[in-house]
């Protein structure tokens, strides 16, 4: 072969070669131009199935909170449902008690003003005894400051004491204004006070006359005495008996008692305690009787 030939025949080869390579090189292209395609085609399936996955996965969510608020519905229509059972059963029960009111209703009716008629005439006994509890309030507070009145005289504070306890009136005088020490005889100034005091009682005809005596507790055994209990009673004896004999109380009213060392006002523990406690209460109070008709609801006033 010649060198023309030989060069004729490597461009043929050449431009053959040159041929084929284009031809691969455009199918090339081609073919990544369809995948390119595809893969932003699939690129925006990926993105829409995402969004779908995404509002499945809420709607999924969504679907069991429905699923919780629809139980706990349930569970609420179930106690509603036991309630108004619990409602039906008390109705009846309230029809029951309705129709056994209705058949008691004329008993009861009658039971009612007889329980009122007794309540009025328990009220109308209520007033009539707060009314003479009043009187006999003001009474005692008259005696109180007469008795004042008629022994401030001439008596020192500490031998005597007036006061209004509940519904008596007392007076407490000291031993040694009524007495010699240990004995039970009375004194000139004992008599003129006792005295004063009958006065009093004298007008009150309705009211009664205690006498207590009370000693301290120094033990006493003397002649005609024999111990504390007996000075007591001695000391209230000879001031009732002055009443009775020399000032003509009516001795049915007046009442003799001892109460010895006991009921003290103060500790014995000094001599001026023990001087407080030696002592002797003439207390005035309304008779027994007129006591015991305060209490009788047959004494009301109609």
């Amino acid at each position: 072969m010649n060198i023309k030939h030989l060069v004729l025949f490597l461009a043929v080869g050449l431009g053959l070669s040159a041929c084929v390579g284009k031809k691969k090189y455009i199918s090339l292209q081609t073919s990544l131009d369809a995948s390119t395609k595809d893969v932003n085609r699939l690129s925006g399936e990926l993105s829409k199935m995402m969004k779908d996955l995404k509002s499945c996965d809420a709607k999924l969510t969504a679907s069991k909170v429905d699923a919780k608020e629809l139980k706990l519905r349930q569970e609420q229509i179930q106690d509603l449902k036991t309630q108004i059972e619990d409602l039906k059963t008390q109705r009846n029960q309230q029809y029951n008690t309705v129709g056994d009111l209705t058949v008691l209703s004329k008993s009861a009716n009658e039971n009612m003003k007889e329980t009122l008629s007794q309540l009025d005439k328990k009220d109308k006994y209520i007033k009539y005894v707060q009314a003479a509890r009043t009187k006999a309030d003001s009474m005692n507070l008259v005696l109180a400051v007469n008795l004042k009145s008629v022994l401030k005289d001439g008596i020192e504070d500490n031998d005597i004491e007036v006061k209004v306890d509940k519904t008596v009136v007392f007076i407490n005088l000291s031993d040694k204004m009524l007495y010699n020490s240990g004995s039970y005889k009375l004194t000139d100034r004992a008599s003129e006070v006792l005295g004063k005091i009958a006065k009093i009682i004298e007008s009150k005809p309705n009211f009664e006359v205690m006498v207590e005596g009370y000693t301290d507790n120094d033990p006493i055994n003397k002649e005609c005495i024999d111990d504390n209990w007996d000075l007591s009673v001695k000391r209230s004896t000879s001031v009732v008996r002055e009443l009775q004999t020399k000032y003509s109380i009516n001795p049915d009213r007046l009442i003799a008692a001892g109460r010895g060392e006991h009921n003290a006002l103060v500790p014995n523990d000094t001599p001026e305690n023990k001087s407080i406690n030696r002592r002797t209460r003439i207390i005035i109070l309304p008779r027994l009787d007129q006591f015991y008709d305060l209490l009788s609801p047959s004494n009301i006033p109609d």
